[in-house]
């Protein structure tokens, strides 16, 4: 077990240096990195802690729907814009529904893309390699490290969705859990500043400080070369 965990904190150690080179290298070609991930709403209720009258019990109404009534959506979120994607779903999260939100993204940047998500199975497939097989798409897809949710900024946007959106509030259909959610999302396209400032990660932190170390590194190796010089 020791080990398990040993090499899970050292894939984690290794991506944090992959994504401070990945913003590197989109800076430099002009590309746009977009973290994805999919989430799935139910139209009862999600219990979360509440203001009441000291003595009263915190009581919230439901129609008890059942299990079946539920949203999925896929979301991508660019933390350089705030700008959030999202595609509702009628159907299971699988290859060729992930294809199709990568359309969407493709349709949306223009500019080279890379797409940042976990190794969930909707994420590969032959459907997959054969969108990934398109001439000139112009896009790169990175894997997170195993158990790495916090690495992923789309998981504010979930948390963000049922604090707003499904928090106490028993919808009682699908269709209305869709309602909701797609005006959150719509009116997310006003709040890019509030995006970029919730969807800030640890992975984000890491990454500056990584910079910011190698940066003061090589400030320091030129000053000694400079001293070298001088001798």
């Amino acid at each position: 077990m020791r080990a398990a965990i040993d090499t899970d904190t050292a894939k984690r150690e290794e991506f944090v240096a992959t994504y401070a080179a990945l913003r590197v290298e989109a800076q430099t070609m002009g590309a746009k990195i977009v973290f994805v991930d999919e989430a799935h709403f139910r139209a009862d209720a999600e219990l979360r802690a509440k203001w009441v009258l000291r003595g009263e019990p915190a009581l919230v109404d439901s129609s008890s729907p059942q299990l079946g009534e539920k949203a999925s959506y896929y979301s991508g979120v660019c933390l350089e814009t705030g700008t959030v994607d999202a595609m509702g779903l009628t159907e299971n999260c699988t290859a060729q529904t992930s294809v199709g939100f990568l359309q969407q993204l493709r349709a949306r940047y223009s500019d080279p893309l890379i797409v940042i998500w976990d190794n969930g199975p909707a994420h590969r497939g032959p459907a997959m390699r054969d969108y990934l097989a398109t001439p000139g798409l112009k896009l790169r897809l990175v894997p997170l490290p195993a158990y790495s949710p916090d690495f992923n900024p789309d998981e504010a946007i979930w948390a963000w969705a049922r604090e707003e959106v499904t928090a106490n509030t028993c919808l009682g259909t699908a269709a209305k859990v869709r309602e909701h959610m797609d005006r959150f999302f719509v009116g997310l396209a006003e709040r890019t500043a509030e995006v970029q400032q919730r969807c800030r990660r640890d992975l984000q932190a890491m990454a500056d400080a990584l910079v910011e170390a190698s940066d003061q590194l090589s400030a320091q190796t030129r000053h000694v070369d400079l001293i070298l010089d001088s001798v």
